[in-house]
């Protein structure tokens, strides 16, 4: 039931919010309107705050903020639909339910209670993993107490996981660019939460372990596998190639060379849907062909049933395939070596379209909305980031108005709930079939 789904998003968000409204939560004056946008970021897993974490919130506030981190991160539609067990007793749902049918695999999430016990219990070792590995490599070194500085890795580790980006630092992760060891701890966390739980069942399978059984892995886990890995690869060396050829002298240029290394990659993978950043980002930091290369990775996001956004990996994968068999003049849409359904493709195309219409929409309501001086490409960087729920921000965030950051909060809960699952709660109570058929034509494309 798309509705509830979209329902119990908002409920989780408003309770979120007034949590962090309590006086105890914060440490500053903080208005409902922060809280709110604070929530739906977290619940989105986004990572754009209007306020800074790590000093207006209290160590309650902060600790309210990884809950709400954790409820999106490992699935707010995953958790509706298990409470939607309990509330509604429909046979069929029962039915589905006892059975142990795949019931989300729209979200790569199979089978509501044990599945989601899994999911759990994966996602907490490799937090608690990640925090201790963060502590032993010297992670909030600086940091004066031991138990403040447990928290900084349990926290950074539990939002990398989750592909949140908040950090309780207000320049996010940049003081740990030395850190080379702590940064690559934080893309494993990031990596492995964006790739969803149904490769994980599948790399954890015995019968899999070796490279040499990849063909035993199904179709979702390569495609996931391989995508990641491209997008990951292009986005290093797209970096690495734009800032060595551009000859102003930003932030990038000052950087050592194995840090730029670094920094590249860290960048590649943060892109995306995690959202930290360890050099600043803007035209002033790094060069538009960079913007826009981040912009492409952060519009195809993580992969389905992983705590990121975007259009997953999948989605792209399918309609590269599609282009290629429609260049090769082939009747069907062939991926490794497999036939796609065609209705996947025709899913795969609307999905694009519609997300491309929508951050359009975004960019125009922002226009009109804020009398800002903003360029066209810092409008458009920070709509994606917020769609796509990256979590960027090229320095507009805090000069929007109140206009702007309805738009921005807005996108963030579309793009994280999912435009089709959205469209199907709005158009559900329409009948769904007709038996009127139209003739058929042909169009010149």
């Amino acid at each position: 039931m798309p509705q509830f789904t979209a329902l119990c998003g908002g409920l989780v968000i408003l309770v979120g919010s007034l949590f962090l409204w309590m006086p105890w939560a914060h440490g500053q004056p903080m208005s409902y309107w922060q809280a709110l946008f604070t929530a739906t970021s977290a619940v989105t897993v986004t990572g754009l705050s209007i306020i800074d974490p790590g000093h207006d919130l209290t160590g309650f506030g902060q600790l309210i903020l990884m809950v709400l981190i954790f409820i999106g991160g490992l699935g707010l539609m995953a958790i509706s639909i298990y409470l939607q067990g309990f509330v509604h007793q429909g046979a069929r749902l029962k039915r589905r339910v006892d059975s142990g049918e795949r019931i989300l695999d729209q979200f790569g999430v199979g089978g509501v209670g044990r599945t989601f016990r899994h999911i759990a219990r994966v996602a907490l070792g490799l937090v608690t993993a990640g925090a201790v590995l963060l502590f032993l490599l010297g992670f909030a070194a600086s940091e004066a107490s031991l138990p403040r500085r447990l928290w900084f890795c349990l926290f950074h580790a539990a939002s990398a996981y989750n592909n949140a980006g908040f950090s309780l630092w207000s320049d996010s992760l940049k003081s740990i660019t030395a850190n080379l060891p702590a940064q690559l701890v934080i893309m494993v966390l990031i990596v492995s939460g964006g790739l969803g739980y149904r490769v994980h069942a599948e790399l954890r399978d015995r019968r899999n372990w070796f490279p040499l059984r990849w063909r035993r892995l199904d179709l979702q886990a390569k495609v996931v596998l391989l995508s990641s890995l491209l997008l990951i690869l292009v986005g290093w060396l797209g970096l690495l190639l734009y800032e060595s050829l551009n000859s102003d002298p930003l932030s990038f240029q000052s950087l050592s060379a194995a840090e730029r290394v670094w920094s590249a990659l860290f960048q590649s993978v943060s892109a995306r849907t995690a959202g930290f950043q360890t050099i600043p980002l803007g035209l002033d930091h790094v060069s538009g062909a960079s913007l826009v290369l981040l912009m492409l990775l952060m519009f195809i996001g993580a992969s389905p049933g992983g705590t990121g956004g975007g259009l997953k990996t999948s989605t792209m994968a399918i309609l590269l395939a599609a282009t290629a068999s429609t260049l090769r003049r082939r009747e069907d849409v062939v991926l490794l070596s497999r036939t796609i359904d065609t209705r996947l493709v025709v899913q795969a195309t609307a999905l694009v379209v519609s997300s491309l219409l929508f951050i359009s929409a975004m960019v125009l309501m922002i226009a009109v909305g804020s009398h800002q001086d903003f360029t066209f490409l810092e409008s458009l960087f920070t709509c994606i980031s917020a769609f796509a729920t990256v979590g960027f921000d090229v320095g507009i965030l805090g000069k929007l108005n109140f206009w702007g950051q309805l738009v921005l909060m807005v996108g963030m809960f579309v793009g994280r709930l999912g435009l089709l699952l959205l469209f199907s709660a709005l158009v559900q109570p329409f009948p769904k079939t007709t038996l009127v058929r139209y003739p058929r034509e042909q169009l010149t494309v």
